[in-house]
């Protein structure tokens, strides 16, 4: 609704309006039968919620780049084409960076295929294949659908004949053009200051904190347990003790191993050990002394316990640490490795991207660390909402990836399209300054109703009612802002 909306009032066409809708109805569907054939083809394990991010990569994909050709047509109109040169004109001029920030988010989506969790590595060729399907409509489909309404894509409105006198985006672009270094550390600067605050960051595994309302059965049940029990009650971790080949377990053993893990730091009590039929096989209930999905629950759980628990195995047995909290362990430390690996290589394979868009060896290298920097101050300013003035725990612990998979598709495309009207203008004759007042100017406004509606679209999570789609809402849609009003508008134009 948000979408349409907004279409409606930058163009007063429900044509234009419904055409996003139409068009990536039609690729969802080619794209699924896709996707389900890369799954048979290359094995590959998709869960249910990549449909529901494959709605979002979409939607959020498929506007950007009609946006970013209806806005370049509407401009050759104006020139004075007739609308099959002026549909020539624009493929033509916004082809490229349209193709080349698909190139990247699609080798940044495939870079997952390096990730330790298996969700990410489905994940990833299932949404390059949705971009790449919808790069294909964006360039073949859309030209012709619009090139056979013609003029009638804009009906009723008649505004699209003639370029508003006022343009706002011409005064900054001109003012940007006089002053770039005073916009470029502005902007650079509060980037800066808000990325300060993500060294704050602790990830949070309690993703059912918040979700329930204080009545429901559930949330009564837990706190009824945790009055005469250790917080750890509600979803207790387990040692298993198992014996080599050929032995069974000596009660003598269990005894003193159920009163050294009951030592441990962090630990609140462990049961009686149960038995398997065969003697082989004692699993140790063991109730931790704070929340399970807490950072002390993971930091007992990965330190103390289980060194204990190996260290105190009676001579002839093997011991395991497992529940749900050495489960977040195990993806904590998943995690990390994914941000190690990922992330860098995903870097590399993009500055080549804009290296053959922009035949440049410098601009690769500013416009990957303003990506950084943008990137950080997003989880900067999140943390500072979340965790230091709502005093949340910490934040959802695979926040920086989900801003990586939404954010590297949908932030990509204004960087880049600024940049290409940058050498654009350039290629016209002119001098840099004047390059930038005229990219500004022209392509402002594209990437300002693109910046708008998507990241309305994903604020409107923050109505969900749970603090984990809060989250998520807010750093997905401020990242969104921050790409394209501060470094898309200003930061990147600025230092070029």
């Amino acid at each position: 609704a948000l979408i349409l909306v907004l279409l409606l009032i930058i163009f007063r066409s429900p044509i234009i309006a419904l055409l996003p809708v139409l068009v990536i109805g039609l690729v969802s569907q080619i794209v699924n039968g896709l996707i389900a054939w890369a799954n048979d083809a290359f094995d590959l394990n998709n869960d249910t919620s990549v449909t529901a991010m494959l709605i979002v990569v979409l939607f959020g994909v498929g506007t950007d780049y009609i946006l970013f050709l209806m806005f370049r047509y509407r401009e050759r109109l104006r020139l004075g084409e007739d609308p099959k040169t002026a549909m020539v004109s624009a493929v033509a001029r916004v082809g490229e960076a349209i193709a080349s920030a698909a190139g990247a988010v699609i080798i940044a989506f495939m870079a997952l295929v390096l990730s330790t969790l298996g969700m990410f590595r489905s994940l990833g060729p299932a949404l390059a294949i949705a971009v790449a399907t919808t790069l294909v409509a964006g360039l073949t489909l859309v030209p012709a659908i619009v090139s056979l309404l013609g003029t009638k894509v804009f009906w009723p409105s008649k505004a699209w004949r003639t370029e508003p006198k006022a343009a706002r985006f011409a005064a900054v672009g001109g003012s940007l053009g006089r002053r770039p270094g005073l916009y470029a550390a502005v902007s650079g600067g509060v980037l800066a200051i808000l990325a300060l605050f993500a060294l704050g960051f602790h990830p949070n595994f309690d993703l059912t904190g918040g979700s329930t309302a204080k009545s429901a059965e559930s949330t009564v049940w837990s706190k009824e347990l945790l009055k005469g029990m250790p917080a750890g009650a509600t979803q207790p971790s387990d040692v298993y003790l198992r014996a080599d080949a050929g032995r069974t377990l000596n009660p003598d053993d269990l005894a003193g191993y159920a009163a050294t893990l009951a030592k441990v730091p962090g630990v609140g009590q462990v049961g009686q050990p149960t038995l398997s039929a065969d003697r082989t096989v004692a699993d140790f209930r063991v109730t931790l002394a704070a929340n399970p999905q807490s950072s002390a629950a993971l930091r007992t759980v990965k330190g103390p316990l289980r060194d204990a628990a190996h260290r105190a195995a009676p001579a002839g047995t093997t011991a395991f640490v497992g529940g749900i909290t050495a489960i977040f362990v195990d993806i904590q430390a998943a995690v990390n490795h994914d941000y190690a690996v990922v992330f860098p290589v995903a870097a590399v394979l993009t500055m080549i991207i804009l290296g053959l868009l922009l035949r440049s060896l410098v601009a690769p290298w500013y416009l990957m660390i303003s990506v950084g920097l943008g990137f950080a101050a997003t989880l900067g300013a999140t943390v500072l909402i979340f965790q230091n003035l709502v005093g949340e725990p910490g934040l959802i612990f695979m926040l920086p990836i989900i801003m990586y998979l939404f954010v590297v598709a949908l932030g990509t495309d204004y960087n880049i399209l600024m940049v290409a009207r940058l050498r654009e203008e350039a290629r016209e004759g002119h001098d840099p300054r004047t390059a930038v007042a005229l990219a500004v100017r022209h392509t402002g406004p594209t990437i300002a109703a693109a910046g708008l509606i998507l990241a309305g679209t994903f604020a409107s999570l923050m109505l969900a009612g749970n603090s984990t789609l809060t989250q998520m809402g807010f750093a997905i849609s401020g990242r969104i802002a921050i790409v394209a009003f501060v470094m898309a508008m200003f930061l990147t134009p600025a230092i070029t």
